[in-house]
């Protein structure tokens, strides 16, 4: 299969990589997220690839999603991305109608409105068949879920639940809304994360009340896809760094790189990057298409949450003291890749969603 990036692909790596490229020697973090930088990527067009042309935006889709993520990853920028564009616009854009589709991302591509996703509960990462309920008749939520990416500052949070009247929806509701607890909790970035408890709350809107659950399931998978972006690019950018940190660091006069075992443990971590990188784009391709992703996802998100650590933990060590320091970039990489490992479940939990969907398949052929 020939995953050769479109001509549109290509230049939406280099724009995000040229804004990102620029964020490297300026700009500060805020207290949630980097406002400037966020700005920036709206202002060259970035932020609205896939919201609606009539909206504003592109009219692209998830490839090219993907590869903005990927690029923001490369980089591990402190931005809003994978919460607001994966889990929040490209839902949206395929399972909301015209006039809730202007309601939820208008101002998405200048940067003025945040969306995130409350897809994990206490009891399972992003469960078929949530414990938060949710009623039709009143358009009222109830529940908790965890680790909600930018919950206080988004401006809607897109919430899976089970509906009293039988199947599965996503309400959209005001994080200020009557009935709403957040609570922050710790991140291995820092980025904010929190517990959100819901109380009767009235939601603002509902989609995919009618798909037999395929709304719930589709965003998880633009979760894992979004997830698996972000991981891709963020151990290659460790990978690069690593790379040249070998190759110019000298012991007993010759380069790191020219000793076999550092050789050795960096080609184990070239192979973990290059297959998360191909498993990932393979997957985001069937999702952007149409095609059945969840294998392809499943294999992805596994090796995001297996394999991914133990790359990082091999560049760290081939950095000795310099990968320990947190003004070196290489400590950014690694708490990112650790957030991302929890958002999608952890390797046991991706082996055994994994396992299952082999299981079946082979049930299905007997």
């Amino acid at each position: 299969m020939d995953f050769t990036l479109e001509e549109t692909q290509q230049a939406v790596a280099e724009a995000a990589a040229h804004v990102l490229g620029q964020y490297q020697h300026k700009g500060e973090r805020g207290d949630d997220y980097d406002r400037a930088l966020w700005k920036e990527l709206g202002q060259a067009g970035l932020l609205g690839l896939a919201v609606p042309e009539r909206l504003g935006g592109g009219g692209l889709g998830v490839m090219d999603t993907a590869v903005l993520l990927t690029e923001i990853g490369r980089r591990a920028a402190p931005v809003p991305a994978l919460a607001t564009l994966m889990m929040g616009v490209v839902p949206v854009t395929r399972w909301a109608g015209r006039g809730l589709q202007g309601h939820l991302l208008s101002g998405v591509a200048a940067g003025d409105f945040l969306l995130t996703a409350a897809v994990r509960e206490p009891s399972e990462p992003m469960p078929p068949v949530p414990a938060t309920i949710a009623s039709e008749r009143d358009g009222t939520v109830t529940g908790v879920k965890i680790g909600v990416p930018y919950a206080a500052v988004a401006n809607r949070i897109l919430v899976p639940a089970t509906l009293r009247e039988g199947g599965t929806t996503i309400m959209g509701i005001d994080p200020a809304a009557d009935g709403v607890s957040i609570t922050r909790t710790p991140s291995s970035t820092g980025a904010p994360e929190y517990t959100l408890r819901m109380d009767e709350v009235v939601a603002n809107t509902m989609l995919g009340a009618r798909s037999h659950g395929r709304a719930v399931a589709d965003l998880y998978q633009c979760t894992l896809a979004g997830a698996c972006c972000l991981a891709d690019g963020a151990l290659a950018g460790a990978l690069a760094l690593t790379t040249e940190h070998v190759a110019t660091r000298q012991q007993f006069g010759r380069p790191l790189a020219t000793f076999q075992a550092v050789a050795q443990q960096i080609a184990d971590v070239s192979i973990a990057s290059r297959t998360l990188h191909l498993a990932t784009l393979s997957a985001c391709w069937r999702l952007d298409t149409g095609r059945e992703a969840g294998p392809d996802l499943d294999v992805a998100a596994y090796w995001l949450a297996d394999q991914a650590p133990a790359a990082l933990r091999t560049c760290h060590q081939l950095h000795g003291g310099t990968g320990m320091d947190v003004s070196y970039p290489l400590y950014r990489y690694s708490a990112l890749v650790k957030d991302l490992v929890r958002l999608v479940g952890g390797a046991d939990y991706r082996l055994g969603v994994l396992g299952a969907r082999v299981a079946e398949e082979a049930s299905d052929v007997r």
